[in-house]
């Protein structure tokens, strides 16, 4: 299998530049009210009224809520879509049990191939690639079905079931390839950053007349954001580590063909 490349796991980076640029933030926001030479200026904007902190935050917690819907709405596109794929074979092995020998042995033999290329597939998602092997047994499975032997052993109307179940096969399958090379979008985290990092400043300026307030409430802020939007970030592929969709229905039906 080739290298990956530096994007496969380009969540993980934004996940640490999340990390310590919360980290850099709270600092220099701290540095800048109480060490800076225009900590005096920043003096003079006490008096903000403290519900002005919520708009911004508001603000701020909804976009990071809607990013985390993203992340973890692919996640359960791609376990539906891996258990969709094992009920789409399951239910051509099943209509295969009924066709004559040797016919019906070398259409589950055709499922069985596929499910082991498409289980086998798995390292190759979580370097957000597709591997040749399945589309070409997918394209053998269909080849089969579509045959006038199975027509004529099967019947018209349990061929056109079989090969709805199998376009279904393919249609699941490119969905989660699909979702695998999904990136991270860097305008959108730039935009919560930025909504983060004005969060921070709105804490600190309601809290400017005590800067050892100041500083326990960005802290405590940037310790309930900076995490947060890690975990959101480490999920980015639903085919990596730490919550990888599992291939466990199609292995299984692998196993039972096998």
């Amino acid at each position: 299998m080739p290298l990956p490349h530096w994007h496969t796991y380009d969540h993980y980076g934004f996940a640490l530049v999340a990390v310590l640029g919360t980290l850099v933030a709270v600092l220099l926001i701290q540095w800048f009210i109480q060490r800076s030479p225009w900590a005096g200026w920043a003096q003079s904007l006490r008096g903000v009224s403290p519900p002005f902190i919520n708009v911004i935050g508001v603000v701020f917690g909804l976009t990071l809520a809607f990013l985390a819907s993203d992340t973890w709405s692919a996640h359960d596109r791609a376990m539906n879509a891996v258990y969709r794929e094992a009920d789409g074979l399951r239910s051509i092995a099943a209509l295969a049990d009924a066709l004559p020998a040797p016919l019906g042995g070398r259409l589950r033999a055709a499922i069985g191939s596929y499910a082991s290329a498409s289980a086998d597939e798995w390292p190759h998602l979580a370097q957000r690639r597709e591997a040749p092997e399945v589309l070409a047994r997918a394209d053998a499975l269909l080849t089969l079905i579509a045959s006038a032997e199975v027509a004529s052993a099967a019947g018209a109307n349990v061929q056109a079931l079989m090969l709805s179940k199998a376009s279904d096969i393919r249609a699941e399958h490119d969905l989660r390839v699909a979702l695998s090379k999904t990136h991270v979008n860097p305008l959108k985290w730039l935009g919560m950053a930025f909504l983060g990092f004005l969060t921070l400043v709105s804490v600190a300026v309601v809290h400017i007349e005590r800067p050892r307030a100041a500083f326990i409430a960005i802290v405590l802020f940037a310790f309930a954001a900076a995490p947060t939007a890690a975990i959101v970030l480490v999920q980015g592929n639903p085919f990596q580590t730490p919550t990888s969709v599992t291939p466990a229905p199609i292995e299984a039906i692998a196993a039972g063909l096998g």
